[in-house]
């Protein structure tokens, strides 16, 4: 006799999901705004339907069973796949809409404006992203053009360089190379970098320059969650950090940056999904070339 069928709960997946990616029930709980003790039993129900126990809990956090390491792939791909469908449901009925992201320090109100100026029928939204989530929000279909920054893995996406930004170091205002004109490699050659969980490895290469030149693995500083807590411990004075030269403004008073030399630029971007026919998002690309380029 076949099984079943088993009616998935998306919204159950969606916190499998998220409780696999942090590795943490709390972390997770904060993350999807809900309270732990209903995360839990939300999860439990999940192992219910499905017959097996995908997480076990460990001092740290917790980690995934056999099953759970089977199940997440496609918790992930049944989720994309259930956004995808929306969102191409939504298109066809009104393919006047299209919604913007942008991670921290990038201005996309330029080409925002003139969008909405040609187009004074559709609907345009914009969002602020995390620096880790275009490319997920790209997939996921929560938003159709997003203005980040290189590196991040673009397979299935199409990706135009709109200008270059220089990298610079952010330390403390009591710290040593404070107030000098630039600063090389060799003078943080000692000087312990935040670190993030899981990260991708082109990322951590790039804005960590993990390996140094030299070979020598970049100093390991500490574990940070979100951008706030890495300005905090930099002000501590527990760490220094490598960031676009766009953070030059806007910093916390206890807070300067310094130009590193030697270094390649970041390349910052206009990303959306490869062969995405809303016709507002070729739109969006072109205009975007001509009014957020010339940076």
């Amino acid at each position: 006799m076949p099984s079943p069928p088993v009616d998935l709960d998306l919204r159950l997946a969606r916190y499998f999901v998220a409780v696999a990616e942090h590795r943490h029930f709390g972390r997770a709980a904060a993350a999807l705004h809900t309270a732990q003790p209903s995360l839990s039993r939300q999860i439990r129900r999940l192992e219910q339907q499905l017959g097996a126990r995908l997480l076990d809990r460990t001092s740290q956090g917790c980690r995934l069973t056999e099953a759970g390491e089977v199940f997440l792939p496609h918790a992930v791909a049944l989720l994309r796949s259930a956004a995808e469908a929306a969102a191409l449901t939504r298109a066809a009925a009104d393919p006047s809409r299209i919604t913007i992201g942008y991670t921290t320090g990038l201005i996309v109100t330029p080409a925002v404006r003139e969008l909405r100026h040609r187009h004074p029928e559709a609907e345009v939204r914009t969002v602020h992203l995390s620096w880790n989530e275009p490319r997920t929000a790209l997939l996921d279909h929560r938003v159709d053009a997003a203005m980040t920054r290189l590196p991040f893995s673009t397979e299935g996406l199409h990706v135009t360089v709109l200008y270059d930004e220089p990298r610079v170091l952010i330390v403390p205002r009591y710290h040593r190379l404070a107030g000098k004109e630039s600063v090389t490699l060799d003078d943080i050659a000692d000087e312990p970098l935040p670190r993030v969980r899981n990260p991708d490895p082109a990322w951590s290469a790039f804005w960590r320059i993990d390996p140094r030149p030299d070979g020598r693995p970049a100093p390991d500083g500490p574990l940070v969650e979100d951008g706030e807590d890495k300005l905090e411990l930099i002000a501590a004075g527990e760490a220094v950090a490598i960031v676009a030269g766009s953070h030059a403004t806007g910093l916390r008073p206890d807070l300067t940056t310094i130009p590193l030399d030697g270094v390649e630029p970041c390349h910052v971007v206009l990303a959306t999904r490869a062969g995405d026919r809303n016709r507002l998002v070729a739109q969006f690309r072109r205009i975007a070339e001509a009014r957020l380029s010339h940076h």
